[in-house]
């Protein structure tokens, strides 16, 4: 018996098969969107995070340069008084470890390709104290400058006063020198009462007095010096005797010689005759002059120098003799 309730003999129908390719490409789809997106939220990371490394690289950068820049600026304040003055030269010598120091450990956190918070703290601290000392050098040079000013006013006082002593003593010096020229001319013994006196030795030893030169055998010469401000003490005077035939007549063994005038220079001398002067008394001088070949016809001058000036002279003229004297 049948019992189905469908019509006998006609077919079964089938049930209709589902399509699943929209859904694959709609998952495809949103797979490679979300890829995308990943991709490009990654990139905008990236380079975002490359930005702010860049950002901290010129950071870096900078703080290095402003290091840099700090400590070459202490250099130039530190420069500009090394060469103030011996004295300054000095004061910075007294502080040359600490600052190289400082220097040495500036530069070795400066060599350094970057620099970190903790390096630019410490270059900045060094270049602090670092020129905390420069600034100490500055107040000292100033200290110095303003005793240097107050030395170099007192050295032109003291200049002009020693310029004023200077003229001071050149003047008495110069009135000195005059009034010692003067003493010194005053001082000159004088001659007076020159006489000359040609005499010829008898066989007794007494002399007489002659004026026939082949018969005279000795000039005797006196004269009488004095002066009032003179030092007593010894003196010497110098005889010079010209015989007729104008030349000087000399014997080197009777002492003969030379000796310097005031107005002549170097003048050859006949005879020194040493005297013993007592001041502002009259000395009498007397000398023998004797020559063992004889006296000429005609006129002997005789001239005396004291002090190297000419203090007298005086003439005597030996004439020829008769036909049996």
């Amino acid at each position: 018996m049948n019992t189905s309730n469908l019509p006998t003999g006609a077919p079964l129908s089938t049930p209709p098969k589902k399509d699943y390719r929209n859904l694959v490409i709609g998952l495809l789809a949103l797979g490679f969107l979300a890829t995308g997106g990943y991709i490009l939220y990654s990139n905008s990371e990236h380079h975002q995070s490359l930005q702010t490394q860049q950002t901290q690289i010129a950071k870096v950068t900078d703080d290095k340069d402003q290091v840099q820049r700090n400590f070459d600026n202490a250099l130039v304040r530190l420069d500009s008084m090394t060469g103030f003055n011996n004295k300054m030269q000095g004061m910075l010598t007294g502080r040359q470890n600490d600052i190289a120091k400082l220097k040495g450990q500036i530069r070795g956190i400066l060599k350094k390709e970057k620099l970190t918070e903790a390096d630019r703290k410490t270059a900045d601290a060094l270049i602090l104290d670092l020129n905390g000392k420069i600034t100490g050098l500055e107040q000292n040079i100033a200290q110095l400058t303003l005793e240097n000013h107050g030395l170099t006013q007192d050295m032109v006082q003291l200049n002009q006063d020693k310029d004023k002593l200077t003229s001071d003593l050149q003047t008495t010096n110069t009135a000195k020198d005059e009034l010692s020229k003067k003493v010194d001319i005053a001082s000159t013994l004088n001659a007076s009462n020159i006489m000359i006196n040609p005499v010829q030795e008898k066989k007794n030893g007494q002399e007489k007095t002659t004026y026939k030169a082949k018969k005279v055998d000795k000039l005797n010469i006196s004269f009488d010096l004095t002066n009032r401000i003179a030092l007593s003490g010894h003196a010497d005077v110098y005889v010079c005797i010209t015989g007729p035939d104008n030349k000087m007549i000399l014997d080197s063994a009777k002492g003969s010689g030379a000796f310097t005038t005031r107005d002549d220079g170097d003048k050859m001398f006949t005879a020194k005759v040493p005297v013993e002067f007592e001041s502002g008394k009259v000395e009498a001088v007397k000398f023998s002059w004797k020559q063992d070949n004889g006296f000429k016809i005609g006129e002997y001058k005789i001239e005396i120098y004291h002090n190297g000036y000419k203090i007298g002279e005086g003439i005597k003229d030996l004439k020829k003799g008769g036909l049996f004297s």
